[in-house]
């Protein structure tokens, strides 16, 4: 899983002190039910804030609606160790009843088909968007049901400085590149392209952001890249290596990019100081959080392809509730109770207010009236057909050094083509490990 998606990096982090010590208190203890006939069940989450409040709202307002369940919350780790955890659990049947765990292809590494229930027959499947399914789903049920928006990787731009500069958004990568040749020009010093390599992982969204395109030109490239018939030393997934090489020596970048923060770069781009920013929308959480006022100047496009028919933006989808197998008899019957009860009004309602949502949701919930421009625009992308998930849900394909020869391209210290070919061998060295066939 990819350095972006481990973090889930944009919402806010927050280190939970002792966040394992209820996980350690209850672990190993099945769920019974109480001396007054209460049916007691666990839920389990992740330490990233604000997940541990939301878990706990979600109980607290599941248990007035259902007197007869007592829903308690557990904490894990998250990273590795978490990873870890929950596989562990599952192997030794000593699972939650409901826990919270990615989708994609880190669901595919649990075996979803020997240690989830499915929940195919639930009311609430049918309001699954097409394109949240596959990455909860086998071919033998579906798994998974979404908390949380999905979000884009794209461009997150300044409307205020396209509408001073007479700008339209571009949808070829020669428009993209014009624009940012105008802001140079005319912008009184606004940075055309922000860039945030004090976070090194921020380093990422040209070439991860760009896969949509990607399969937009090869449909078959994930699976592709899955069995070592594809390879990011070959075009169209060197383009994205490539743009970002671009970019970088047309001089387009803000002055302090490699000290400047994630932070910085919300800033720079909410206060009109950068053009654009490649990034993951959930930027918009930490505008909405420090400058709110600059909340309606911030727009998304996706990252534009060299022909605009294969112009989509690439779309990171929720993480979901599942239920293991080790949970039966009345536990069963409400984990999938609390289960629904998440992708009701209710609980969208709660999710709204405590998932502030950086795109569209997956299933039941509707954004709030308050939402932030930027995710309409996010919303015509899914609405015209010109999505696609991004690589880690469709592949377990992922080395660890992406963000390291980002970075060394968007400083100039590696070309494109030597980066993609460094990181071809980086991923080989993972995908040997995680056993695949053809490697």
């Amino acid at each position: 899983m990819s350095h972006v998606m481990r973090e889930r990096s944009i919402r806010r982090r927050a280190a939970v002190a002792a966040a394992a010590v209820p996980l350690l208190v209850l672990a190993g203890c099945s769920s019974t039910g109480a001396a007054d006939g209460t049916t007691e069940i666990t839920f389990l989450t992740s330490n990233d804030a604000p997940n541990p409040e939301t878990a706990e709202a979600l109980a607290e307002a599941f248990e007035a609606e259902h007197p007869d369940v007592s829903v308690t919350v557990e904490i894990r780790p998250g990273g590795t160790e978490g990873d870890n955890l929950v596989k562990t659990r599952l192997s030794t049947g000593e699972m939650a009843d409901v826990f919270y765990y990615n989708s994609g292809s880190l669901l595919q590494a649990l075996n979803p088909d020997s240690s989830l229930v499915d929940l195919s027959d639930q009311d609430w499947v049918g309001s699954l968007t097409e394109e949240f399914v596959p990455v909860v789903s086998t071919d033998n049920g579906t798994y998974g049901a979404p908390l949380g928006a999905s979000f884009a990787g794209g461009v997150v731009y300044n409307r205020a400085v396209y509408e001073e500069l007479g700008l339209t958004v571009p949808e070829t990568w020669d428009e993209f590149m014009a624009n940012n040749e105008k802001i140079a020009a005319e912008g009184d010093g606004v940075a055309p392209v922000i860039q945030t390599y004090g976070e090194t992982w921020t380093s990422q969204l040209f070439v991860l952001g760009d896969f949509a395109n990607v399969l937009a030109i090869d449909p078959e490239w994930a699976e592709q890249y899955t069995a070592h018939q594809r390879s990011y030393a070959e075009e169209p997934a060197l383009l994205g290596f490539q743009h970002q090489q671009e970019v970088a020596e047309a001089g387009y970048f803000n002055e302090d990019f490699p000290s400047a923060t994630f932070a910085d770069g919300a800033r720079m781009v909410a206060e009109g100081e950068g053009a654009h920013y490649p990034m993951l929308s959930s930027v918009v959480q930490t505008i909405v959080q420090n400058t709110p006022e600059a909340v309606d100047d911030i727009g998304f496009f996706a990252l534009p392809a060299a022909e605009a028919g294969n112009t989509r933006a690439t779309i990171w989808q929720p993480n979901a509730l599942y239920v293991p197998r080790s949970t039966e008899g009345a536990e069963l019957e409400a984990a999938k109770e609390f289960v629904a009860f998440v992708n009701s009004d209710a609980g969208c309602e709660i999710q709204n207010e405590m998932l502030p949502p950086a795109g569209p949701y997956a299933g039941t919930c509707e954004l709030p009236e308050d939402a932030p421009p930027l995710l309409a625009d996010i919303q015509a992308y899914f609405d015209e057909g010109r999505t696609a998930n991004a690589l880690e849900f469709l592949s377990p394909v992922k080395g660890p050094n992406l963000e390291k020869v980002t970075v060394e391209v968007g400083s100039g210290i590696r070309s494109a083509e030597d980066a993609a070919a460094f990181y071809d061998q980086d991923v080989e060295n993972q995908a040997k490990q995680l056993g695949l066939e053809g490697w």
